[in-house]
């Protein structure tokens, strides 16, 4: 398990097992044709795709969903990367991080929060202010290094 502040200056645990009970909340990294998928947040800025859970649905679903209304982005395969939990003091709460490889990327009208999906090639070593305050934590790296280029390659 790995210990950190978030930008908040949250305490935050993370785990690659899912320790921390019920996750309503998801993360999910994503890829379509070997680039990134991020969106980019009307307000936070770019970021991978994700949100909170609905009533009846599996956190695997959330995940699904949050991509789609995102980015238009359809799963084709989904892959749990771990878990954490934000220590916020008025409202702590759990998140699940997922991989995912996007099958299609279709073109909608309408995607919520954000402003639809932003493709990169690579994730810079720096991030700049273009890029939500998620993104410039300690999950990013810890996620990415459980994705080897093997994974990247026969799932791409």
């Amino acid at each position: 398990m790995k210990r950190f502040f978030d930008k908040n200056g949250y305490k935050v645990e993370y785990s690659e097992d899912p320790v921390f009970g019920e996750s309503w909340h998801v993360f999910v990294l994503s890829r379509y044709k070997g680039r990134w998928v991020l969106t980019k947040h009307k307000e936070r800025g770019l970021e991978f795709p994700g949100g909170k859970r609905e009533a009846g649905e599996s956190i695997e679903e959330t995940a699904i969903r949050e991509v789609y209304e995102e980015t238009g982005g359809l799963v084709g395969q989904l892959q749990f990367l771990g878990q954490y939990k934000v220590h916020d003091p008025v409202k702590p709460f759990v998140k699940s991080i997922y991989y995912a490889v996007l099958r299609e990327v279709e073109k909608k009208q309408n995607y919520l929060e954000t402003e639809g999906p932003i493709f990169l090639e690579a994730l810079p070593d720096v991030l700049g202010e273009e890029f939500s305050f998620i993104m410039k934590d300690e999950i990013v790296p810890l996620s990415l290094s459980r994705l080897d280029d093997a994974i990247l390659l026969r799932n791409e």
